[in-house]
């Protein structure tokens, strides 16, 4: 690579992506007023945030997985596969035109990033939803607060390109403040709440490094405070730190569970992004058969490191109906385990390894009675894989 041409190849492409990302976006959702889908609580406030369900109709999700923005910044390829993704996130959003969008994790591939500018690919990734007036939430993976990884060719004839760091803000004094410890969960976490339609939180400071592990409150259109669903979210590590769920998070989870639905009489749905150990016990061996449903199993589950209890507190609860995750980007399948399903999204982005189409797997909460059923709609409209879950 010609080193002076680094700086063009990095920043020009968020620039390029910046413009791209909003074609085909509208400045309203359903043509409904914005009170009727942004209403939330103040930050702080004791109550569980709560996301209303519009009156008369199903409350529909939209899970994007494994987008990977940044990827090889410093080719031609890399910005470009940015573009398609957003592509094939405005098709899906054009189709659906979901209530809510979850971002499932390694949203940005951070070891590809030179330095401390993440967020910046983050907020491309979440544009496509923030230009519709869609809220969403999101949780972390394993890439996206990983150590940039020098590529081995840069230490070669011409050698490594030089650097030039973003500025930091008003305070920003020169390249004395540049860093190689790219962007942690904390900035990343910080800079998305930032924007009004976030819906994603610290968590629980006692918890971190581990950060996106709270909850929301699905509520009925009738009465704000009467809960539909509630939305679990659980960092499952990676990156900066072991790829687990840890035994505080499950106390964390059983804790405010007693808190807000002592009684389980309230449906529970749990995302995060590695899948953990149960998975590779439903894992279908060949091909895909029910009681299964899905269109790729193309690879092994690759599972979180350990296991330290918060699946067996998820199976004894009549509350909880499913799992969601990411992180394999060719298993896209639903599978029973004891009383709830094991769910994986479908790989969205064209970030990330492997050739297999792009899509997102949505999700259909009804309140009365309730009901959970999930589809997977493909970049080119195709819609497969419809499962009723609860």
């Amino acid at each position: 690579m010609e080193t002076h041409q680094w700086w063009k190849k990095t920043l020009l492409p968020l620039l390029f992506l910046a413009l791209f990302s909003t074609v085909g976006s509208s400045s309203s959702h359903h043509g409904l007023p914005s009170s009727a889908i942004r209403f939330r609580l103040p930050r702080g406030a004791a109550a569980e945030r709560r996301v209303p369900v519009r009156p008369g109709a199903p409350f529909k999700v939209a899970l994007f997985a494994d987008l990977h923005f940044g990827e090889n910044a410093w080719t031609n390829w890399g910005p470009l596969q940015d573009v398609k993704s957003i592509k094939v996130m405005n098709s899906v959003l054009d189709n659906e035109a979901p209530d809510f969008v979850i971002y499932l994790g390694d949203v940005v591939t951070a070891n590809n990033m030179m330095v401390a500018n993440a967020s910046l690919y983050w907020d491309q990734a979440t544009s496509p939803a923030r230009n519709r007036g869609i809220p969403w939430a999101s949780v972390f993976g394993n890439h996206d607060d990983a150590s940039f990884e020098w590529p081995l060719e840069w230490f070669s004839t011409p050698g490594i390109p030089p650097i030039r760091c973003p500025q930091a803000g008003p305070s920003y004094t020169g390249e004395e403040e540049c860093s190689f410890r790219g962007t942690g969960r904390l900035e990343l976490m910080k800079n998305e709440i930032q924007h009004n339609e976030s819906f994603s939180s610290y968590g629980p400071r006692n918890l971190w490094p581990s950060v996106s592990n709270y909850v929301l409150q699905v509520s009925s259109p009738d009465d704000p405070k009467s809960p539909v669903a509630f939305l679990y979210f659980l960092d499952s590590g990676g990156g900066s730190y072991p790829e687990v769920i840890s035994s505080s998070q499950a106390e964390w989870f059983q804790q405010k569970a007693e808190e807000i639905n002592s009684d389980s009489r309230v449906p529970e749905i749990i995302f995060w992004h590695i899948p953990s150990t149960a998975y590779k016990k439903v894992a279908p061996k060949f091909g895909i058969r029910k009681p299964c449903v899905g269109s790729i199993n193309k690879e092994r589950v690759a599972a979180q490191e350990a296991e330290t209890g918060i699946m067996d507190l998820l199976v004894k609860r009549t509350s909880v109906k499913a799992i969601f995750v990411g992180h394999n980007h060719g298993l896209d399948w639903c599978c029973p385990h004891k009383k709830l399903w094991l769910c994986y999204a479908r790989h969205t982005g064209y970030g990330g390894y492997g050739d297999w189409p792009r899509g997102a797997r949505i999700l259909e909460i009804t309140q009365k009675p309730f009901s959970l059923r999930s589809w997977i709609r493909m970049e080119d409209g195709h819609v497969h894989s419809e499962v009723v879950l609860s």
